[in-house]
């Protein structure tokens, strides 16, 4: 399963980075995220 299983494993990786860039362009998502870094920053 070497060849298959990287097929697989590439093409769930490229599907989680598509459903990442669409989630982070939405507003909400990005305030989120900012507050998420602040809070780290503060640590």
């Amino acid at each position: 399963m070497g060849f298959l299983g990287r097929l697989i494993r590439g093409r769930a990786a490229r599907s989680a980075i598509r459903v990442v860039r669409r989630e982070a362009s939405k507003p909400q998502n990005q305030e989120k995220a900012r507050r998420l870094m602040a809070r780290f920053r503060r640590r």
